[in-house]
């Protein structure tokens, strides 16, 4: 057990847990947040999808053979179709059900990529389409960071420039601590002003235990549903493919994209089983990892446990939810930017030839997946509650006009 979350031994072990302990805090303020947000939205029990959130992680690290440094918390991506299935059904074990069969895709999606291979399906998404994905996810996340900032400025810029101030002009440990820091500045300003409501501590009983319930299957809900797999899949390759950026490993070749998907299925149907929202991997973890620069994925199993434990102490909880929006929001307006960031390197560092075919693809992934920030509304009906919009279309465009276009010029070339 030991070997699973801390890997092999070393001479000064408590140290080196201790360090991994406050690192893991640190990730578990980054996905709070957006975790805990998604059952407000939905409806679901805060406590059993923080407890879903910490089984899917472990889940996907064993099938990731604990490679990969990511964290699995809620989806944003059903909110819509949760909310209709449970308008209605007037129940959410139907959307329980849609997000069962939602992971019961990706498991098998994963199969056919481990029967085909990775490299057929990787080849697919080069720089040109790859980058301005992560782009459009970076920039797709931070008007939510803003607009948690923007409930007290004052208290979102003190915890913005420290965290960028540790980031930028400290080393080793307290580098590493920049975000945990910041928040603790942030907490104690927002204290001093009044900013900060206890309730949500003398509220919470000392246990909570999760309230599981089981899944309802009915067609029109799982219709409804599962065409969000569309939308995730481009999600999760955008996510893997940010984080191998970040640490600088090939994840969709190792462990592979089949064992990323296989884990994000398995998060997601455990989840769909147990009573909470769908799972996925977090850009804000990915973020913290870009900021840390460490990579270590134990950590990542230990901010899992934290997660499990949240799940079962409501006491806990229930002071990580006093934490003001404002704080939130300025540690997210860096860790969303990072991310943007990220994919802006992968498009200069892969030396893009910037002809009209790499042009016109990555305009029309950045158009369509940022369109609706500027009034550019794309997207495609698949049922009366559901559209194929941002990032998924964008990221099937590009895919799609990357194959086109590729094969014109290939045939443009030949005939030379």
């Amino acid at each position: 057990m030991e070997k699973f979350f801390f890997g092999n031994g070393s001479t000064n072990k408590f140290l080196i847990n201790l360090k991994k302990i406050i690192l893991a805090l640190q990730h578990l303020i980054a996905m709070f947040g957006a975790t805990v947000l998604v059952p407000l939205l939905t409806g679901f029990n805060v406590n059993t999808t923080l407890f879903c959130a910490g089984i899917g992680t472990l889940i996907f690290h064993f099938c990731t053979k604990k490679k990969v440094p990511v964290f699995l918390g809620s989806s944003f991506a059903f909110i819509p179709v949760i909310q209709s299935v449970y308008n209605n059904y007037g129940s959410l074990s139907y959307a329980q059900g849609g997000i069962a069969v939602a992971g019961l895709l990706y498991v098998i999606l994963s199969f056919v990529i481990g029967k085909v291979g990775a490299n057929k399906i990787i080849k697919y998404f080069p720089a040109q389409v790859v980058g301005p994905m992560i782009i459009v996810i970076g920039f797709n996340l931070i008007p939510t960071a803003i607009s948690m900032a923007s409930s007290n400025y004052l208290v979102s810029g003190v915890t913005l420039v420290f965290c960028l101030t540790l980031s930028f002009f400290t080393e080793g440990f307290l580098k590493q601590l920049s975000i945990i820091i910041s928040v603790i500045i942030g907490y104690i300003l927002s204290l001093n002003i009044g900013l900060v409501d206890m309730s949500a501590v003398r509220d919470a009983a000392i246990l909570s235990l999760p309230q599981f319930s089981a899944p309802k299957f009915d067609i029109p809900a799982i219709i409804v549903i599962a065409p969000v797999v569309l939308a995730v899949f481009m999600e999760h390759i955008g996510d893997i493919t940010t984080n191998s950026a970040v640490v600088g490993e090939n994840f969709l070749e190792d462990p592979g994209l089949n064992r990323t998907l296989l884990g994000d299925g398995l998060a997601t149907m455990v989840a769909g089983f147990l009573g909470g929202p769908a799972n996925t991997t977090y850009g804000e973890n990915t973020g913290v990892l870009a900021i840390t620069k460490n990579y270590d994925p134990s950590i990542l199993r230990i901010t899992a446990i934290f997660a499990i434990m949240l799940g079962c102490v409501g006491k806990v909880g229930g002071l990580l939810q006093t934490i003001p929006q404002a704080v939130m929001g300025g540690i997210s307006v860096v860790l969303f930017s990072m991310i943007a960031l990220i994919g802006i390197k992968t498009i200069k560092n892969s030396k893009i030839n910037f002809n009209l075919k790499n042009i016109i693809i990555m305009l029309s992934i950045i158009i369509i997946g940022l369109g609706s920030h500027v009034g550019i509304n794309i997207a495609i009906k698949i049922t009366e509650e559901v559209s194929l919009s941002g990032l998924s279309l964008a990221a099937l465009v590009g895919v799609i006009l990357n194959i086109i276009l590729s094969r014109f010029e290939d045939k443009i070339n030949r005939d030379k």
